[in-house]
């Protein structure tokens, strides 16, 4: 995906999953040629907790985002997949 076709996703809230133990959940700010950059984010590792990944996500749309960094950069080639949090269905 080339840095344009971000540009719809800017300023959405949005979850990154990644191929490290890693999802995160914000507000994606900026997109350079190697990163993402999202605002207000929770970097949170599925290796802690309980929670399965889903499960995870589905209560920061319960509940709202709890965020655990003021910036945070994923590497573009580290991402899985990515999608809005308004478009996360809860079962």
């Amino acid at each position: 995906m080339d840095n344009d076709a971000w540009n719809g996703w800017l300023g959405q809230v949005v979850v990154v999953d990644t191929n490290s133990n890693f999802v995160y959940i914000g507000t994606l700010a900026r997109v350079i040629e190697h990163f993402v950059e999202l605002k207000d984010a929770d970097a949170h590792d599925r290796g802690e907790g309980l929670s399965t990944k889903e499960q995870y996500v589905m209560e920061a749309k319960r509940f709202g985002v709890k965020p655990n960094r003021k910036e945070v950069s994923v590497r573009k080639t580290a991402i899985v997949s990515l999608s809005k949090l308004d478009d996360v269905l809860l079962y």
